[in-house]
Protein backbone atom coordinates (compact mmCIF):
# COMPACT_ATOMS: atom_id res chain seq x y z
CA UNK A 1 0.00 0.00 0.00
CA UNK A 2 1.72 3.48 -0.93
CA UNK A 3 0.57 6.85 -0.22
CA UNK A 4 1.02 9.96 -1.32
CA UNK A 5 1.14 13.70 -0.19
CA UNK A 6 -0.25 16.71 -2.37
CA UNK A 7 0.13 19.98 -0.63
CA UNK A 8 -1.88 21.93 -3.44
CA UNK A 9 -5.40 23.08 -2.72
CA UNK A 10 -4.33 21.00 0.78
CA UNK A 11 -5.41 17.40 -0.35
CA UNK A 12 -3.75 14.80 0.30
CA UNK A 13 -3.96 11.41 -1.49
CA UNK A 14 -4.17 8.03 0.08
CA UNK A 15 -3.37 5.29 -2.64
CA UNK A 16 -5.66 1.80 -2.15
CA UNK A 17 -5.06 -1.65 -3.54
CA UNK A 18 -5.17 -1.54 -7.32
CA UNK A 19 -5.68 1.77 -8.54
CA UNK A 20 -7.94 3.30 -6.32
CA UNK A 21 -7.21 6.49 -4.78
CA UNK A 22 -8.94 8.88 -2.43
CA UNK A 23 -8.47 12.42 -1.65
CA UNK A 24 -8.72 13.62 1.85
CA UNK A 25 -10.09 16.79 2.76
CA UNK A 26 -8.61 18.55 5.82
CA UNK A 27 -10.90 20.92 6.22
CA UNK A 28 -13.66 19.00 6.30
CA UNK A 29 -12.45 15.80 7.86
CA UNK A 30 -13.98 13.74 5.06
CA UNK A 31 -12.65 11.49 1.86
CA UNK A 32 -13.77 12.06 -1.53
CA UNK A 33 -13.02 8.83 -3.83
CA UNK A 34 -11.73 9.41 -7.86
CA UNK A 35 -13.93 6.72 -8.59
CA UNK A 36 -18.00 7.17 -8.91
CA UNK A 37 -18.59 4.46 -6.48
CA UNK A 38 -17.82 4.34 -3.03
CA UNK A 39 -14.47 3.30 -2.01
CA UNK A 40 -13.85 1.28 1.62
CA UNK A 41 -10.42 1.30 3.10
CA UNK A 42 -8.44 -2.27 2.98
CA UNK A 43 -9.43 -4.05 5.97
CA UNK A 44 -5.69 -4.74 6.30
CA UNK A 45 -4.66 -1.34 7.02
CA UNK A 46 -6.30 1.46 9.37
CA UNK A 47 -4.97 4.65 8.84
CA UNK A 48 -4.56 7.72 11.63
CA UNK A 49 -4.57 10.93 11.08
CA UNK A 50 -2.98 12.55 13.64
CA UNK A 51 -4.38 16.39 12.94
CA UNK A 52 -6.04 17.74 10.35
CA UNK A 53 -3.83 20.95 10.36
CA UNK A 54 -1.38 21.48 7.43
CA UNK A 55 1.49 20.69 10.15
CA UNK A 56 0.50 17.41 11.25
CA UNK A 57 -1.37 15.76 8.30
CA UNK A 58 1.53 14.56 7.16
CA UNK A 59 2.43 12.42 9.53
CA UNK A 60 -0.70 9.81 9.74
CA UNK A 61 0.12 6.27 10.66
CA UNK A 62 -0.92 2.75 8.44
CA UNK A 63 -1.31 0.10 10.82
CA UNK A 64 -1.81 -3.82 10.06
CA UNK A 65 -4.50 -4.87 12.83
CA UNK A 66 -5.67 -7.98 10.84
CA UNK A 67 -4.52 -10.02 13.96
CA UNK A 68 -6.55 -8.89 15.75
CA UNK A 69 -9.71 -10.42 14.13
CA UNK A 70 -8.34 -13.53 14.48
CA UNK A 71 -6.85 -13.10 18.25
CA UNK A 72 -9.52 -11.32 20.19
CA UNK A 73 -12.76 -13.11 18.79
CA UNK A 74 -10.75 -16.79 19.51
CA UNK A 75 -9.80 -15.53 23.09
CA UNK A 76 -12.85 -13.77 23.82
CA UNK A 77 -14.85 -17.17 22.62
CA UNK A 78 -11.94 -19.26 25.33
CA UNK A 79 -13.01 -17.14 28.03
CA UNK A 80 -16.44 -17.18 27.97
CA UNK A 81 -17.00 -20.46 28.11
CA UNK A 82 -14.43 -21.70 30.40
CA UNK A 83 -15.39 -18.48 32.31
CA UNK A 84 -19.07 -19.11 32.19
CA UNK A 85 -18.67 -22.60 33.81
CA UNK A 86 -16.68 -21.54 36.39
CA UNK A 87 -18.34 -18.79 37.19
CA UNK A 88 -21.70 -19.98 37.33
CA UNK A 89 -20.96 -23.18 39.15
CA UNK A 90 -19.38 -20.64 42.10
CA UNK A 91 -22.55 -19.07 42.32
CA UNK A 92 -24.67 -22.10 42.57
CA UNK A 93 -22.10 -23.25 45.21
CA UNK A 94 -22.45 -20.41 47.19
CA UNK A 95 -26.25 -18.89 46.62
CA UNK A 96 -27.83 -23.05 47.04
CA UNK A 97 -25.11 -25.07 48.65
CA UNK A 98 -23.73 -22.41 51.70
CA UNK A 99 -25.71 -22.49 54.67
CA UNK A 100 -23.61 -19.67 56.47
CA UNK A 101 -22.14 -16.43 54.72
CA UNK A 102 -19.35 -15.23 56.29
CA UNK A 103 -17.40 -11.82 55.40
CA UNK A 104 -15.14 -13.82 52.42
CA UNK A 105 -18.53 -15.20 51.06
CA UNK A 106 -19.79 -12.19 50.89
CA UNK A 107 -16.90 -10.83 48.82
CA UNK A 108 -16.47 -13.57 46.83
CA UNK A 109 -20.22 -13.62 45.91
CA UNK A 110 -19.68 -9.73 44.69
CA UNK A 111 -16.66 -11.10 43.12
CA UNK A 112 -18.40 -13.63 41.29
CA UNK A 113 -20.94 -11.55 39.85
CA UNK A 114 -18.72 -9.17 38.30
CA UNK A 115 -16.96 -12.23 36.64
CA UNK A 116 -20.09 -13.14 35.19
CA UNK A 117 -21.79 -9.47 34.06
CA UNK A 118 -17.96 -8.72 32.42
CA UNK A 119 -18.32 -12.64 30.60
CA UNK A 120 -22.12 -11.86 29.39
CA UNK A 121 -20.65 -8.95 27.43
CA UNK A 122 -17.95 -10.95 25.40
CA UNK A 123 -19.98 -12.97 22.88
CA UNK A 124 -21.52 -8.88 21.45
CA UNK A 125 -17.08 -8.27 21.30
CA UNK A 126 -16.58 -11.45 19.29
CA UNK A 127 -19.21 -10.71 17.17
CA UNK A 128 -17.92 -7.41 16.15
CA UNK A 129 -14.40 -8.37 16.21
CA UNK A 130 -14.91 -11.41 13.83
CA UNK A 131 -16.61 -8.56 11.96
CA UNK A 132 -13.85 -6.44 11.38
CA UNK A 133 -14.77 -3.75 13.23
CA UNK A 134 -18.41 -3.80 11.88
CA UNK A 135 -20.67 -2.79 14.45
CA UNK A 136 -24.62 -4.10 13.68
CA UNK A 137 -26.37 -2.96 16.88
CA UNK A 138 -27.24 0.55 18.05
CA UNK A 139 -25.30 2.58 19.69
CA UNK A 140 -26.88 2.47 23.39
CA UNK A 141 -25.89 -0.99 23.64
CA UNK A 142 -22.32 -0.21 22.33
CA UNK A 143 -22.30 2.54 25.26
CA UNK A 144 -23.72 -0.21 27.47
CA UNK A 145 -21.38 -3.12 26.37
CA UNK A 146 -18.11 -0.88 26.82
CA UNK A 147 -19.68 0.12 30.02
CA UNK A 148 -20.28 -3.09 31.52
CA UNK A 149 -16.91 -4.46 30.41
CA UNK A 150 -14.98 -1.82 32.23
CA UNK A 151 -17.07 -1.32 34.94
CA UNK A 152 -16.84 -4.96 36.04
CA UNK A 153 -12.80 -5.24 34.97
CA UNK A 154 -12.55 -2.87 37.64
CA UNK A 155 -15.06 -4.35 39.99
CA UNK A 156 -13.01 -7.31 39.97
CA UNK A 157 -9.85 -5.25 41.08
CA UNK A 158 -11.20 -3.59 43.92
CA UNK A 159 -13.18 -7.18 44.91
CA UNK A 160 -9.88 -8.60 44.88
CA UNK A 161 -8.39 -6.43 46.89
CA UNK A 162 -11.22 -6.39 49.61
CA UNK A 163 -10.64 -9.96 49.65
CA UNK A 164 -6.84 -9.53 50.49
CA UNK A 165 -7.60 -7.05 53.15
CA UNK A 166 -10.05 -9.10 55.00
CA UNK A 167 -7.25 -11.76 54.71
CA UNK A 168 -4.74 -9.35 55.84
CA UNK A 169 -6.28 -8.40 58.80
CA UNK A 170 -7.44 -11.92 59.90
CA UNK A 171 -3.49 -13.22 59.79
CA UNK A 172 -1.66 -9.81 61.05
CA UNK A 173 -4.70 -8.61 63.64
CA UNK A 174 -6.43 -11.97 64.64
CA UNK A 175 -7.82 -10.45 67.38
CA UNK A 176 -8.92 -7.18 66.38
CA UNK A 177 -10.41 -8.88 63.48
CA UNK A 178 -13.26 -10.30 65.53
CA UNK A 179 -14.65 -6.86 66.24
CA UNK A 180 -13.49 -5.13 62.78
CA UNK A 181 -14.93 -7.84 60.52
CA UNK A 182 -18.23 -8.71 59.94
CA UNK A 183 -21.28 -9.82 57.69
CA UNK A 184 -22.93 -6.42 57.93
CA UNK A 185 -19.66 -4.78 57.17
CA UNK A 186 -18.53 -6.45 54.57
CA UNK A 187 -22.19 -5.91 53.02
CA UNK A 188 -21.20 -2.50 53.55
CA UNK A 189 -17.98 -2.07 51.54
CA UNK A 190 -19.52 -3.94 49.00
CA UNK A 191 -22.55 -1.89 48.77
CA UNK A 192 -19.36 0.83 48.60
CA UNK A 193 -17.24 -0.58 46.01
CA UNK A 194 -20.22 -0.90 43.54
CA UNK A 195 -20.81 3.04 44.21
CA UNK A 196 -17.92 3.57 43.16
CA UNK A 197 -16.92 1.48 40.40
CA UNK A 198 -20.80 2.71 38.50
CA UNK A 199 -19.74 6.42 39.45
CA UNK A 200 -16.16 6.38 38.08
CA UNK A 201 -17.33 4.29 35.06
CA UNK A 202 -20.18 6.16 34.47
CA UNK A 203 -18.31 8.94 31.67
CA UNK A 204 -17.95 5.79 29.49
CA UNK A 205 -21.51 6.70 28.77
CA UNK A 206 -20.64 9.51 27.14
CA UNK A 207 -16.92 8.85 25.62
CA UNK A 208 -18.33 5.45 24.00
CA UNK A 209 -20.06 6.26 20.64
CA UNK A 210 -20.41 4.60 17.25
CA UNK A 211 -19.22 5.98 13.90
CA UNK A 212 -19.68 5.17 10.57
CA UNK A 213 -16.53 4.78 8.92
CA UNK A 214 -15.48 3.96 4.85
CA UNK A 215 -18.79 1.40 5.20
CA UNK A 216 -18.10 0.12 8.75
CA UNK A 217 -20.05 0.70 11.44
CA UNK A 218 -17.10 1.58 14.34
CA UNK A 219 -17.80 0.93 18.15
CA UNK A 220 -14.97 3.23 19.97
CA UNK A 221 -13.38 1.33 22.50
CA UNK A 222 -11.84 4.65 23.56
CA UNK A 223 -13.96 7.24 22.36
CA UNK A 224 -14.10 9.23 19.06
CA UNK A 225 -10.79 11.51 17.45
CA UNK A 226 -12.11 14.67 18.48
CA UNK A 227 -12.53 13.33 22.73
CA UNK A 228 -9.13 11.83 22.82
CA UNK A 229 -7.64 14.56 24.87
CA UNK A 230 -10.35 14.52 27.34
CA UNK A 231 -10.73 10.79 27.35
CA UNK A 232 -6.62 10.31 28.05
CA UNK A 233 -7.19 12.23 31.20
CA UNK A 234 -10.08 10.42 32.34
CA UNK A 235 -8.54 7.10 31.53
CA UNK A 236 -5.49 7.95 33.66
CA UNK A 237 -7.52 9.63 36.45
CA UNK A 238 -9.20 5.81 36.58
CA UNK A 239 -6.19 4.00 35.85
CA UNK A 240 -4.60 4.90 38.93
CA UNK A 241 -7.20 5.46 41.45
CA UNK A 242 -8.61 1.96 40.25
CA UNK A 243 -5.56 -0.18 39.29
CA UNK A 244 -2.56 1.51 40.71
CA UNK A 245 -3.71 2.30 44.29
CA UNK A 246 -5.75 -0.99 44.95
CA UNK A 247 -2.63 -3.03 43.52
CA UNK A 248 -0.22 -1.12 45.92
CA UNK A 249 -2.38 -2.27 49.01
CA UNK A 250 -2.56 -5.51 47.61
CA UNK A 251 1.31 -5.80 47.20
CA UNK A 252 1.89 -4.17 50.84
CA UNK A 253 -0.81 -6.42 52.86
CA UNK A 254 0.75 -9.44 51.16
CA UNK A 255 4.40 -8.38 51.81
CA UNK A 256 2.83 -7.74 55.79
CA UNK A 257 1.37 -11.46 55.70
CA UNK A 258 3.85 -13.37 54.29
CA UNK A 259 6.21 -12.10 56.65
CA UNK A 260 3.80 -12.79 59.26
CA UNK A 261 3.51 -16.39 58.16
CA UNK A 262 7.06 -16.86 57.89
CA UNK A 263 7.54 -16.34 61.91
CA UNK A 264 8.33 -19.93 63.26
CA UNK A 265 5.18 -19.04 66.26
CA UNK A 266 2.14 -18.16 64.03
CA UNK A 267 0.92 -21.56 63.31
CA UNK A 268 0.86 -22.20 67.46
CA UNK A 269 -0.10 -18.38 67.98
CA UNK A 270 -3.80 -18.42 69.79
CA UNK A 271 -3.77 -22.60 69.71
CA UNK A 272 -3.56 -25.79 71.70
CA UNK A 273 -2.78 -28.64 71.57
CA UNK A 274 -2.15 -31.44 68.38
CA UNK A 275 -4.83 -30.23 66.82
CA UNK A 276 -4.81 -26.24 66.88
CA UNK A 277 -1.06 -26.62 65.49
CA UNK A 278 -3.32 -28.68 62.50
CA UNK A 279 -5.70 -25.52 62.14
CA UNK A 280 -2.96 -23.64 61.82
CA UNK A 281 -0.94 -25.21 59.12
CA UNK A 282 -4.15 -25.71 56.93
CA UNK A 283 -5.05 -21.83 57.61
CA UNK A 284 -1.53 -21.11 56.56
CA UNK A 285 -1.76 -23.13 53.20
CA UNK A 286 -4.68 -21.70 52.58
CA UNK A 287 -3.56 -17.91 52.94
CA UNK A 288 -0.21 -18.77 50.76
CA UNK A 289 -2.87 -20.38 47.92
CA UNK A 290 -4.27 -17.16 48.06
CA UNK A 291 -1.71 -14.74 48.28
CA UNK A 292 -0.34 -16.60 44.98
CA UNK A 293 -3.86 -16.89 42.69
CA UNK A 294 -4.17 -12.81 43.46
CA UNK A 295 -0.62 -11.95 42.79
CA UNK A 296 -0.93 -14.12 39.52
CA UNK A 297 -4.29 -12.67 38.62
CA UNK A 298 -2.60 -9.17 38.96
CA UNK A 299 0.55 -9.55 37.83
CA UNK A 300 -0.42 -11.52 34.59
CA UNK A 301 -4.03 -10.27 33.95
CA UNK A 302 -4.09 -6.57 35.06
CA UNK A 303 -0.54 -5.48 35.10
CA UNK A 304 0.61 -6.06 31.23
CA UNK A 305 -2.98 -4.59 30.25
CA UNK A 306 -2.80 -1.63 31.97
CA UNK A 307 1.25 -0.48 31.41
CA UNK A 308 0.37 -1.72 27.71
CA UNK A 309 -2.26 0.84 27.21
CA UNK A 310 -1.16 3.26 29.16
CA UNK A 311 1.63 3.46 26.23
CA UNK A 312 -0.14 3.78 23.71
CA UNK A 313 -2.17 6.14 25.01
CA UNK A 314 0.96 8.34 25.84
CA UNK A 315 2.25 7.70 22.29
CA UNK A 316 -0.91 8.55 20.65
CA UNK A 317 -0.90 11.74 22.59
CA UNK A 318 2.64 12.76 22.34
CA UNK A 319 2.54 11.97 18.37
CA UNK A 320 -0.58 14.42 18.07
CA UNK A 321 1.19 16.95 20.00
CA UNK A 322 4.63 16.54 18.23
CA UNK A 323 4.35 13.78 15.56
CA UNK A 324 8.46 14.11 15.18
CA UNK A 325 8.53 12.55 18.76
CA UNK A 326 6.96 9.18 18.49
CA UNK A 327 7.63 7.14 14.79
CA UNK A 328 4.78 5.47 13.43
CA UNK A 329 6.51 2.16 14.25
CA UNK A 330 6.56 2.69 17.51
CA UNK A 331 2.93 3.48 17.87
CA UNK A 332 2.02 0.69 16.17
CA UNK A 333 4.26 -1.63 18.12
CA UNK A 334 2.63 0.25 21.50
CA UNK A 335 -0.96 -0.67 19.92
CA UNK A 336 -0.32 -3.92 18.85
CA UNK A 337 1.14 -5.07 22.37
CA UNK A 338 -1.95 -3.15 24.28
CA UNK A 339 -4.50 -5.45 21.78
CA UNK A 340 -2.07 -8.89 22.37
CA UNK A 341 -2.42 -7.92 26.56
CA UNK A 342 -5.91 -8.01 26.33
CA UNK A 343 -7.22 -11.51 26.63
CA UNK A 344 -5.05 -10.99 29.73
CA UNK A 345 -7.72 -9.05 31.37
CA UNK A 346 -10.50 -10.91 30.24
CA UNK A 347 -8.51 -14.29 31.27
CA UNK A 348 -9.26 -12.83 35.17
CA UNK A 349 -12.90 -13.77 35.06
CA UNK A 350 -11.54 -17.50 34.86
CA UNK A 351 -9.17 -17.38 37.16
CA UNK A 352 -11.13 -15.33 40.10
CA UNK A 353 -13.00 -18.92 40.95
CA UNK A 354 -10.18 -20.96 41.05
CA UNK A 355 -9.54 -18.42 44.24
CA UNK A 356 -12.79 -19.22 45.51
CA UNK A 357 -12.73 -22.84 44.86
CA UNK A 358 -9.38 -23.08 46.97
CA UNK A 359 -10.27 -20.91 49.81
CA UNK A 360 -11.25 -23.92 52.25
CA UNK A 361 -11.97 -27.09 52.99
CA UNK A 362 -15.52 -26.49 52.70
CA UNK A 363 -16.43 -24.55 49.56
CA UNK A 364 -14.03 -28.20 47.87
CA UNK A 365 -16.59 -30.53 50.32
CA UNK A 366 -19.63 -28.63 48.66
CA UNK A 367 -18.11 -28.51 44.82
CA UNK A 368 -17.81 -32.34 45.53
CA UNK A 369 -21.53 -33.18 47.33
CA UNK A 370 -22.77 -31.08 43.88
CA UNK A 371 -20.65 -33.06 41.28
CA UNK A 372 -22.14 -36.36 43.35
CA UNK A 373 -25.67 -35.42 43.42
CA UNK A 374 -25.47 -34.92 39.17
CA UNK A 375 -23.85 -37.91 38.91
CA UNK A 376 -26.23 -39.61 40.85
CA UNK A 377 -28.81 -38.04 39.45
CA UNK A 378 -27.80 -38.61 35.87
CA UNK A 379 -26.76 -41.99 36.72
CA UNK A 380 -30.41 -43.26 38.28
CA UNK A 381 -32.00 -41.06 34.87
CA UNK A 382 -29.85 -43.71 32.83
CA UNK A 383 -30.81 -46.98 34.71
CA UNK A 384 -34.52 -46.05 34.33
CA UNK A 385 -34.45 -45.33 30.98
CA UNK A 386 -32.91 -48.67 30.59
CA UNK A 387 -36.03 -50.46 32.69
CA UNK A 388 -38.10 -48.53 30.87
Amino acid sequence: MHSGLGLKRKEYFIRLRGDQLLTYLPQTGSCLSNLNTPTRLSTTTMVTFDNTSLNHSAFYCKFNEEFKYILLPVSYSLVFIVGLVLNTTALYVIMCRRKRWTPSTIYMFNLTMCDTLYILTLPFLVYYYADENDWPFTEPLCKIIRFLFYANLYGSILFLCCISLHRFVGICYPVHSLHWVSGRRARLVSGGVWAIVLLCQAPLLYFSRTSNKYGRNICYDTTSPELFDDFLVYSSVVSVLMFALPFMVVMVCYGLMMRKLLEPTWEAEGREGERGCLAGRRSKQKSVKMIIIVLATFMLCFLPFHLTRSLYYSFRYLRQVDPAQISCSLLEGSSIAYKVTRPFASANSCLDPILYFLSGQETRNEIKKTITKSTKTVNVDSRSTTEF
